[in-house]
């Protein structure tokens, strides 16, 4: 048995006598290697590196506490992760034909894209909605449109994850009246609704009310899917947007833990207790390049996660404590430029995915840095999960990575880097003081900036963009939303409210503001309402005229 000073001296002697005179004669690539996190990556890793790591205490068994090695014990030997490929554009029923083609090819859970309209509470009549309508994913604004976006899939049968925040409440509504409409108990849907409000203010801006109404609508949410939607996962706390804004692996996870803390907070002030909603929490997180990095942050995260609930909320049942995490792989990385490398890029991402042990995964296609996909290219990206489920034998055994020198000491650097940003973050206040100080936004601009930086630089080389690059360059056919989709939208929703029981519809309306003012859950009335035909731009009208609409301070 070799002991740990033996190994130390070893190690040296190795640097001194076999790498020197190598270096010497030939440098290496560059003077330091680091990771996007900027965590130097070291030449060579040996125990030297994880004799810090206690296993039971750091790793421990898959499902069991502190859940580094996977929140459940046989993983992917039981079944696979869901294979959610995200997909929605033009019209309801466009999307559904979609939907159809990719369970038809083993797809084993749908995702929802939505336009900016519906992102934002705009019917597609409304002026802002021109041009954005159909364009970035499906166009809903009434019960009939989701009627048509799940027309004979049966809600039962299928778990569905909606990307969607400021108008969260509305489409979960629409989802639940439409369950009913096929006669399904509400009680069996299974599923998820991103209704992760403040990475919106962080990352992407599909907000509309300030930052508290926001926040109750979130909570109102957690109170009515723990009474009527028990297998529905309330929110996905996604630190997908916060990456793909320019923020690296460390910040990753450290806002993305803060918002969820955020969130807790809330729930908790509300007065519900925080067994009876963390069960039901979810995350969403992005599968980058740097595998090792990508598979060590993934394994952080859950004994995070686990600390988190158990030392900071007192979580008492173990549910409380599993991280579960939707991946999909970096849009960012994406390029117009050669567009087919993207399909080893995506491969590469959606392996690091697996092998940290996500629950559901998304593989973007190759052509999405051009346009949205097309059926080839999305049957390409399912084909990449599968191939990685059924052949690579990456999912034989749990964890795979475990034990790694250098996915151990990537691990345990990630953790200690991500405590301090919390730490950091708990001293202002929280995460909605840290992101009204503007401290995530900064922190997430100076990393995006030392990325590009690095880029231009030649750095970080990106094959076919800044290196390799060819002279003529292969265009795949793209998709083509029909240019004249808003009138055709226009049309229906007008058709839908002319044919509606009006004196309901404003009865809804009126009781809906009544709940906004003077208190109580705000989802029951928002139910009632798109039962009552009301559309989507009509009760983000009705809130914003409670709620008021939320304007960013300028950053400087």
């Amino acid at each position: 048995m070799v002991t740990e000073v033996e190994t130390h001296r070893k190690r040296q002697d190795w640097e001194r006598e076999t790498v020197q005179p190598v270096v010497q004669h030939a440098p290496e690539r560059r003077p330091r290697f680091e990771t996007s996190s900027g965590i130097t990556v070291q030449r060579l890793y040996t125990p030297d590196d994880t004799a810090n790591v206690d296993y039971e205490a750091d790793l421990g068994y898959p499902g069991e506490p502190p859940y580094t090695r996977g929140v459940y014990p046989t993983m992917y030997r039981g079944r696979f992760w869901s294979m959610r490929q995200y997909a929605g554009y033009a019209s309801a029923e466009e999307s559904n034909a979609r939907y159809k083609y990719l369970l038809s090819q083993g797809q084993t859970g749908l995702s929802v894209a939505f336009d900016l309209p519906t992102q934002t509470g705009y019917d597609p009549d409304h002026p802002l909605a021109e041009g954005e309508v159909g364009k970035v994913g499906v166009s809903i604004a009434t019960i009939e449109d989701m009627a048509h976006l799940f027309d004979a899939i049966p809600l039962d049968k299928v778990s569905t994850s909606m990307t969607i925040n400021a108008t969260g409440i509305i489409l979960l509504a629409l989802y639940v009246a439409v369950a009913r409409r096929q006669g399904v108990d509400t009680r069996e849907l299974r599923g998820t609704v991103q209704n992760d409000i403040l990475k919106e203010y962080i990352a992407r801006g599909t907000y509309i009310y300030p930052p508290e109404p926001s926040l109750r609508i979130i909570t109102d949410i957690f109170a009515y899917c723990k009474d009527n939607l028990p297998h529905w996962n309330p929110i996905s706390i996604s630190g997908y947007h916060i990456r793909e804004a320019g923020a690296n692996a460390v910040q990753e996870l450290a806002f993305t833990f803060a918002n969820a803390i955020a969130y807790v907070d809330a729930a908790l002030k509300a007065g519900l207790d925080v067994d009876s909603f963390a069960g039901q929490l979810s995350f969403f997180f992005v599968a980058q390049n740097e595998l090792f990095e990508e598979v060590a942050k993934f394994r952080a995260a859950r004994r995070i996660w686990a600390q988190l609930m158990q030392k900071r909320f007192q979580a008492q049942d173990p549910r409380s404590m599993l991280l579960r995490f939707h991946v999909q792989t970096a849009g960012v990385a994406l390029t117009a430029q050669q567009p087919q490398n993207n399909i080893a890029r995506v491969a590469i991402q959606a392996l690091a995915a697996v092998l940290g042990g996500c629950q559901s995964l998304h593989t973007n296609s190759y052509d999405e840095a051009l346009a949205l996909p097309t059926e080839e290219s999305a049957g390409i990206a399912l084909r990449t999960q599968q191939i990685i489920a059924y052949e690579s034998g990456v999912a034989d055994t749990v964890d795979p990575m475990a034990g790694s020198y250098v996915v151990e000491a990537l691990t345990n650097e990630i953790e200690s880097r991500v405590w301090t940003y919390l730490d950091e973050i708990d001293s202002m206040g929280g995460a909605l003081q840290a992101i009204q100080a503007g401290f995530i936004q900064s922190e997430i601009m100076n990393s995006a900036y030392k990325m590009q930086r690095e880029i231009e630089s030649k750095q970080q080389i990106v094959v076919g963009v800044n290196e390799f690059i060819t002279a003529t360059q292969h265009r795949p056919k793209l998709l083509q939303v029909n240019p004249a989709l808003r009138e055709q939208r226009t049309a229906e929703v007008q058709a839908v409210i002319r044919g509606r029981d009006q004196t309901l519809a404003d009865g809804c309306l009126e009781k809906l503001a009544r709940t906004a003012r003077e208190g109580g859950n705000l989802f029951p009335p928002v139910l009632d309402a798109v039962e009552a035909y009301v559309s989507l731009g009509e009760i983000c009208e009705q809130l914003r005229g409670v709620f008021g609409e939320y304007r960013p301070s300028q950053m400087i």
